[in-house]
């Protein structure tokens, strides 16, 4: 398995070992994250996952909605930037349909990393370090290798794991995010995760599956679509494919929207053709775990409080950080009471003929689409393995520009004479962070991005 913090990477190979499925430990090790990486993801987050086990595969929505009496234009922070919590609902979800062990096993190391304490990676300290907004219920920030610990999450976790998902949605913690947000308790009780069809494209041989919307999935579909009938699949290219898909996203992508007509071959052949704009960029801040199993099963899970620690708010006597997703409504102007926002959050998976390829993720909010098509051709177009794949520099589309990391500054002359503005960007933090786990001939190949804290392992 791969994900971004080892204590996390560790939990889930614990899981696969006590018999779990891949299910149990892609809980398992989202839950650690939620200790480990409490800027990045937390139970006050959403959560949408990719699952394959030999058969269809499927989707799951955690994604929850702005309060039903919700209005006016979206907060970027705040108790009135909150959308319902849909971590807790979409693990439960998970475990019900594959996993194997029980939530209240799955969710033991986190209880013992939140209570017991977890060191700091260098990533997660420098990103609480450096926010503007991180809760001073969570105490100081920590150094690199600095061992902190949260125990007001650890007791909702227990709570959790003794209750279930009702511990969470309805009770003492309920309460708490009620008072700490606009949130109603009817808006919580009535969560539930979605199972939904995974949206489908192919690239060069490969199925790639995404997930629908809310969700900017088509975008990552859309791109490789697009980039697929241009004359080359270079650096212009690519940034013309992403940033025709990302403007489309952005028109079309709402809660409940159709958008199978962006694949359709007429309309990817019309777009080819167009100039685009280069939108801007929202911010994000992720988690991402893929795993399979020794049975086949493989789970692609991404977790989100959308911007560094969310709302910047912490539920009383909880530890939970609530999440800012409301700040997505910006795409629409205005908060839609009970409907969900544009989501960045985009698990991602690989079929060939059918059959396992693997699961693979990137991080990085609005990044995120335009990371799946440069990881995807990485894995087609060049024949790299995972780390290669993954070790690769990025570009992103951002703010009327295209920035380039460090290693693909030489090729700025060929954007510019297309006329792209670019910005070189030293800062890797902003490309994002990936993982991925690729099955071929019997054989497991995991990467796990340099960019984060974590690493690819198996047993």
């Amino acid at each position: 398995m791969a994900t971004s913090q080892v204590p996390a990477v560790l939990a889930g190979l614990g899981a696969l070992r006590a018999g779990g499925s891949a299910a149990d430990a892609a809980v398992a090790a989202a839950a650690v994250l939620c200790v480990a990486e409490p800027m990045a993801t937390g139970l006050g987050g959403d959560c949408f996952a990719l699952v394959y086990d030999g058969d269809q595969p499927v989707g799951l929505d955690g994604g929850g909605a702005a309060p039903r009496s919700a209005s006016g234009p979206p907060a970027e922070r705040g108790p009135r930037s909150v959308v319902v919590p849909g971590v807790v609902g979409a693990w439960s979800a998970l475990l019900e349909r594959f996993g194997r062990l029980g939530l209240d096993r799955v969710l033991a190391p986190a209880i013992d990393a939140a209570e017991g304490g977890v060191a700091a990676g260098a990533h997660c300290a420098a990103a609480w370090q450096g926010s503007r907004v991180a809760p001073a219920a969570l105490g100081r920030p920590p150094r690199v290798g600095e061992v902190f610990r949260l125990p007001e999450l650890g007791g909702t976790l227990r709570r959790v794991a003794e209750e279930g998902p009702r511990g969470f949605y309805v009770g003492p913690v309920a309460d708490a995010l009620v008072r700490a947000s606009w949130l109603a308790p009817e808006d919580l009780a009535a969560f539930e995760a979605r199972w939904v069809t995974p949206m489908r494209g192919t690239y060069g041989g490969l199925e790639v599956l995404e997930m629908p919307p809310p969700t900017q999935g088509v975008a990552a579909l859309e791109g490789l679509g697009l980039l697929a009938l241009m004359p080359d699949r270079g650096l212009v290219s690519k940034v013309r494919a992403v940033a025709l898909a990302l403007e489309d996203a952005r028109r079309v992508v709402r809660d409940g929207a159709r958008v199978d007509h962006l694949l359709a071959p007429e309309v990817l052949a019309d777009r080819a053709e167009a100039s685009p704009t280069l939108l801007g960029e929202l911010a994000g801040g992720t988690v991402y775990v893929a795993v399979v199993d020794g049975e086949g099963m493989a789970v692609s899970l991404i977790q989100s409080l959308y911007e560094d620690f969310g709302s910047g708010v912490v539920a009383e006597g909880t530890g939970v950080v609530l999440n800012n997703r409301a700040a997505c409504f910006a795409v629409e102007g205005e908060v839609r009471a009970g409907r969900r926002p544009y989501h960045t959050t985009i698990p991602g998976m690989l079929l060939a003929d059918g059959q396992l390829r693997g699961p693979f993720g990137v991080v990085g909010g609005f990044l995120q689409a335009q990371a799946h098509v440069q990881l995807v051709s990485s894995l087609v177009d060049d024949g790299l393995d995972p780390q290669a794949a993954l070790d690769r520099p990025r570009f992103r589309v951002e703010d009327g520009a295209v920035h380039l990391e460090g290693g693909q500054w030489p090729e700025a002359a060929s954007l510019t004479a297309a006329g792209y503005p670019v910005v070189l960007d030293a800062d890797r933090v902003d490309f994002g962070g990936g993982q991925l786990i690729w099955s071929e001939d019997g054989r497991l190949l995991g990467g796990s991005d340099p960019r984060k804290d974590g690493c690819a392992l198996g047993w």
